[in-house]
This record gives structure tokens, C-alpha cells and sequence, in this order.
């Protein structure tokens, strides 16, 4: 049923899982003895984030931010809002923000600039999706799934109105769709 909204595929469910099989490598050995804590950017990187979190082999603790620049439209307001704030204290850790895309980068570089002001040891960003030609502020990810064009993109936990996010895969939504 979702199917017929997708225009066509840009990256299958296996490409996803392999990628993510690397990604997981790579912050396994970058991490390695540092216990770092891992941030989820809710509600889009919670499927991203559970399956890196079986990749990674390191000891790590895991929470949650839900933080806001986009509304329920498809760009930016450039206003950010954080509407749950993490349960852990940072200083002194090694914070690792798990994303599943860097888009304007409005939100992430508020939230880095902000869980810096904690103190921590480290912020570095894990992104799944880096969609360049769309970026408004400074900054860029330490690991990075797949470049993407700028197309509307849903599922694997992306989303149009709190839709697709059940999608195994990452499609472009039919324009006809959002607009």
C-alpha cells in the first residue's frame, strides 16, 4: 500500500543494512575503551540507531533527544526546539549523535553547540543520510551512510507527516504526495 507513494528507490533495505554493518565497524574501533553515549535525534533515527547499535561491539549507553527545526512541513523554520532534553549528564563522556539525516543543519549544529556546553569529553555525529545541497549552516558529520541528492526522501524511519517510517527501504515520495 505505502508502495504506491514511492516514486523510486534510492537505497534498498539490503544496501541500508551493509552500510550500516560499516558504520558500526568503523565507531566500534574509533570507540573502542571510551564508553561513549549514544544520542538519538528523535523520531527519525530510531530505526538507523537500533540496527547500528548491533553493529557496534564497545561498551556504550544510549538516550534520546527529540528536537524540532521543521514542524510538520518539509523545510526548516530555523527556529529550534528541544522537547525532551537527555536523562544523562554529559560531562566528561564521549557523545556520539546518531541522525538519520544532515539536512540544513539547523538542528544538529544547535544540539551540538548545546550538548558542548555541557562539557562533555566529545560530540561527534553519526548521520545516515548527508543531503549537502541543502545545508544552511556549518558543519558536517564524522560518519556518514550514503550522500543523497536533494529529493524528498521517506522511510527507514524518515517521514512525511509522521508517514513511511515503516518502510524497510528509502524511496523519493511522489511529489503529488507533499505538495
Amino acid at each position: 500500500m505505502l508502495e504506491r507513494d514511492i516514486d523510486r528507490v534510492f537505497f534498498s533495505a539490503q544496501e541500508l543494512q551493509d552500510r550500516v554493518a560499516e558504520l558500526g565497524r568503523q565507531i566500534t574501533a574509533d570507540y573502542d575503551g571510551k564508553s561513549p553515549l549514544f544520542v538519538g535525534v528523535l523520531k527519525g533515527s530510531f530505526v538507523f540507531m537500533a540496527d547500528l547499535m548491533r553493529c557496534v561491539d564497545t561498551y556504550c549507553d544510549i538516550d534520546f533527544m527529540a528536537v524540532s527545526s521543521y514542524g510538520s512541513g518539509t523545510t526548516t523554520t530555523g527556529a529550534v526546539k528541544i522537547n525532551k532534553d537527555l536523562s544523562y549528564d554529559v560531562e566528561g563522556r564521549h557523545v556520539l549523535l546518531i541522525e538519520d539525516i544532515l539536512d540544513s543543519g539547523v538542528t544538529l549544529s544547535y544540539l551540538k553547540k548545546f550538548i558542548e556546553g555541557r562539557k562533555p569529553a566529545s560530540v561527534s555525529i553519526c548521520t545516515l543520510l548527508d543531503k549537502p545541497a541543502r545545508r544552511k549552516a556549518d558543519i558536517r558529520a564524522d560518519y556518514v551512510g550514503f550522500e543523497c541528492p536533494d529529493a524528498f526522501i521517506v522511510g527507514y524511519g524518515l517521514d512525511y507527516a509522521e508517514r513511511y517510517r515503516n518502510l524497510p527501504y528509502i524511496g523519493v515520495l511522489k511529489p503529488q504526495i507533499y505538495q
